[in-house]
């Protein structure tokens, strides 16, 4: 499938948690989060996502009052000057959010449409299977992307049916999926995005970024795997294929070089276009 000639949105992540796989802690304080913020806009990100609850596996909730007072001073210090994601699960957090400017929910519950409907914001429908809790301990499917379209296609229907306007559908990379089920939805990317098309979505959106699914792959082939900060390659590389495959947003720790790449594909390059 040729690629989207419009330039692909990058959206880049902002963890102010403590136990984030990838940045847990070095963004806590606000004056820190401010600064990586200004930094991931700089180097392009179109979109900013603030997360205050980790949801790597095994992952352990924190209660509404600790999201709120972690993401809150973020999202309204960032309001004016980008685009803001919450990342959340609750509804009082992405009702509080909204109110101090976002205007997007990244939803990996599948749960906050009407939250998004009634408020009149984006929303983003991920699929998971389980919890964080547990959703890495036996991941199994019948046809992993037959049943994440079909989940997908379904979240979609609903979110449609209740009045969202701006609705993004997301295969989960990694969330309840092995390192196979990954691939084979990075794979099937083209007819996802199709499907989601049809069904009347905004777009798809992938987030690969620094996963551990990637720290399989190295050459030559180790037997430990790659280290969260040594999976650039494997993040840039399957970023750019979902760019290929008409992916309209990717979700990145490396904004600066997922921009560059982004432009490059969907400008110079136009995959897939005549001539």
């Amino acid at each position: 499938m040729a690629a989207s000639l419009r330039t692909p949105l990058v959206m880049g992540v902002l963890n102010v948690t403590p136990d984030s796989f990838s940045d847990g802690g070095r963004f806590l304080r606000l004056p820190d989060a401010i600064a990586h913020a200004e930094g991931l806009i700089a180097a392009g990100a179109d979109i900013v996502d603030v997360g205050g609850e980790s949801t790597r596996p095994g992952a352990s909730p924190v209660s509404t009052d600790e999201e709120l007072r972690r993401v809150l001073p973020v999202v309204e210090a960032l309001a004016g000057s980008v685009r803001v994601s919450i990342d959340t699960t609750k509804a009082p957090v992405a009702e509080a959010a909204i109110a101090a400017g976002a205007t997007l929910v990244n939803d990996v519950s599948g749960l906050l449409s009407p939250t998004a409907a009634e408020l009149g914001v984006g929303w983003v429908a991920m699929h998971r299977q389980g919890s964080p809790a547990d959703m890495q301990r036996n991941p199994s499917y019948d046809d992993v992307v037959s049943d994440v379209r079909q989940a997908l296609l379904a979240l979609l229907g609903r979110a449609a049916a209740a009045g969202v306007g701006e609705i993004w559908v997301d295969p989960g990379i990694g969330f309840g999926k092995t390192a196979a089920h990954n691939l084979a939805l990075l794979s099937q990317l083209g007819g996802l995005v199709e499907a989601a098309r049809e069904g009347g979505a905004t777009g798809v959106l992938v987030g690969t970024s620094r996963k551990s699914f990637l720290g399989s792959f190295a050459d030559p082939p180790r037997t430990d795997k790659l280290a969260t900060d040594e999976r650039f390659e494997g993040s840039l590389a399957t970023a750019v294929w979902a760019m290929t495959q008409g992916v309209g947003m990717v979700r990145v720790h490396d904004v600066g070089a997922t921009a560059r790449a982004a432009a490059l594909v969907a400008g110079p390059l136009q995959v897939g276009a005549p001539g």
